[in-house]
């Protein structure tokens, strides 16, 4: 047999599509074209990179259209080392927020938030003594867990069955996670006051959850700010994933703007996706479909939906719609004058009714009428984001997405962000002690749940995708080999391993190993970590290339090897001195005659 029928039969593909240039869709087109595919993206707007693109206005301001803090910064460094390159050498330029936050609260307090140790001590003992930095410490002892945790056993690993989660050792792991209970609650056992359980919990309002329903696993979010910092790239978020593009397109990834897909191709059995359609009616063939598009919005619009398969995708879609997504968002990009001094670069503005806050949000799907917020002030930390003398200034309110349930109020969306705004500025006003901040507005730019619905085809605008419920994690979340349709596969917030653009960073590297070991192709980055002796590249174990944030295991001199005592534990400690009490008593018991002399002769 020929070098050229075994290729053939082992149908190796040589083309694959992805749909959408979002974060997903740019990193795993980059992974795939380094194994040696011919691999072409379909954009529907006309700009890359999805929710994290900008907007630019003519005066001269810059604002990031979605995410403003990037951490995790790892996942990051080990995208770009995978690919033989480091966010240095890509000209990506990474600063750090100092401090992390400031948190507004309603009776004039701020808790001003800080990977400065120091710092951290004096803020905690404000409010609950020495006891209290004690505790927060050993939140952060736990918390790190999940860190650690969560990048061993979930963030560099797939779950294609349920099965996979019943293993002891993950069973072990998962209990360590807590995942059953809320992050609220679990705060609670370290922070004794509701300032400071709500100060280490809003962090869920980046998964688009309630703290008092996202399971306790989540605290690694606020752990990695504190740990590790919260970073800006200059010049925008979006020069992260305009270097992935760039990495990509040398290694021969096409892009395509102005190209919404309108359905994926199938075989005529409809067993197998062949290829795409675009709305002009366009057609193009590929090996395989990779889906970066929102998914709920996929399989309810771009799958077939004849035939066998087509009523299995059919039935799948409706299953998806009815699971719980995360919250919408009325963001406000607005230009401003003159800057503002009482605002830092990241600001937290807490409602003070919290809890009731979170229910009219993800209960009743509305706004409430004193809302927690998110200001970002990009111009800050990065003067280039405004004109000189002047200062960009987002605002994220977290509201219900939409719903079209009839046991739902309506949602008047004019009303809601007239309302949204008022409220902001109003806020920020009274807590900051600033002028009045409407006439400073010199422009301003809106995205509503519609907004995100329309311009990125997001299921009920839910803006970081379905929910991160115990329910929707791990194997229950819709995997990333398509259901039904061999050949298709997704990548991003929706399927595993969940939202956020460095969680999606993780799965496009766990997508892009699934589809090149179904068709027997190498994985490039696994041949480059062992040539350097799991040293410069990125492992499952989390050791990472790069600068800053990088784990680098070097073993030079046996001063540097890891030897764990004994008694590591205060546990092993516990027994070992049960134990040998134990002894001790059986020989007592046994005589003085079973003893050593010696030993009867020290006593």
């Amino acid at each position: 047999m020929s070098a050229g029928s075994t290729t053939q039969k082992k149908q190796t593909p040589k083309t694959a599509i992805v749909i959408g240039a979002g974060t997903g869709g740019i990193a795993i087109a980059a992974r795939l074209a380094k194994a040696g595919l011919a691999v072409t993206v379909l954009e529907k707007n006309s700009f890359t990179g999805g929710r994290c693109s900008l907007f630019t206005t003519e005066a001269g301001f810059r604002f990031d259209q979605g995410p403003s803090l990037l951490l995790l910064p790892g996942l990051f460094h080990e995208a770009f080392a995978d690919l033989n390159t480091t966010l240095k050498d890509e000209g990506v330029e990474l600063l750090q927020c100092t401090p992390n936050y400031d948190i507004w609260f309603a009776d004039g307090e701020v808790f001003r938030s800080s990977t400065d140790t120091a710092a951290m001590k004096r803020e905690i003992e404000r409010f609950e003594g020495p006891d209290g930095f004690q505790r927060y410490l050993t939140w952060m002892a736990e918390a790190h867990g999940h860190y650690e945790t969560s990048l061993r056993q979930i963030l560099h690993r797939n779950f294609t069955s349920v099965a996979q989660m019943a293993g002891p050792r993950f069973v072990a792991a998962g209990i360590g996670l807590h995942p059953l209970e809320s992050i609220w609650s679990r705060a609670g056992r370290y922070f004794w006051t509701d300032r400071l359980r709500r100060v280490f919990t809003f962090a869920t309002m980046y998964m688009g959850m309630s703290p008092f329903d996202a399971p306790s696993t989540y605290s690694l979010l606020q752990y990695t700010e504190l740990a590790e910092g919260i970073w800006y790239p200059r010049g925008g978020f979006h020069k992260v994933l305009e270097a992935l593009e760039r990495v990509g397109r040398g290694l021969g990834v096409k892009y395509r703007l102005n190209a919404p897909v309108t359905r994926i191709l199938a075989r005529s059995d409809g067993a197998r996706a062949t290829g795409v359609e675009l709305a002009g009616g366009e057609t193009l063939e590929a090996d395989l479909v990779v889906v970066n598009a929102d998914l709920v919005y996929a399989y309810s619009n771009l799958f077939p939906q004849q035939g066998a398969v087509g009523e299995k995708t059919a039935r799948y879609a409706k299953d998806l719609q009815k699971r719980d997504a995360s919250c919408s968002s009325i963001s406000f990009y607005w230009s401003f004058s003159k800057k503002l001094p009482q605002l830092g670069t990241h600001n937290i503005f807490l409602a003070d009714e919290y809890k009731a806050s979170f229910d009219v949000i993800f209960q009743d799907k509305s706004l409430p009428d004193n809302p927690s917020f998110y200001i970002n002030v990009p111009s800050r930390i990065d003067p280039s984001a405004a004109p000189a003398g002047c200062d960009a200034v987002i605002a994220l309110v977290p509201v219900g997405h939409l719903t079209s349930a009839p046991e739902s109020a309506p949602q008047d969306w004019p009303a809601l962000v007239a309302k949204a705004r008022a409220a902001v500025l109003a806020i920020v006003q009274a807590r900051t002690r600033c002028e009045a901040l409407a006439p400073l507005i010199t422009h301003e730019i809106v995205n509503t749940p519609n907004t995100w619905r329309d311009k990125f085809n997001l299921d009920r605008g839910a803006i970081l995708g379905l929910s991160h419920n115990f329910l929707n994690v791990l194997a229950f979340r819709p995997r990333t080999r398509a259901e039904g349709l061999a050949g298709a596969y997704f990548v991003g917030a929706s399927t595993h391993p969940g939202t956020g653009v460095p969680i999606v960073l993780a799965g496009a590297k766990i997508t892009a190993e699934q589809i090149l070991k179904d068709h027997g192709m190498a994985i490039p980055w696994e041949r480059a970590a062992a040539a350097a002796g799991g040293r410069g590249t990125s492992s499952p174990s989390g050791v990472v290339a790069g600068e800053g944030g990088s784990r680098r295991r070097v073993r030079v001199s046996s001063l540097d090897q890891i030897r764990p005592p004994l008694w590591v534990s205060d546990m092993n400690l516990l027994l070992g001195g049960i134990i040998g009490a134990l002894v001790l008593l059986l020989l007592l018991v046994a005589g003085p005659s079973s003893l050593p002399a010696s030993f009867l002769g020290d006593w």
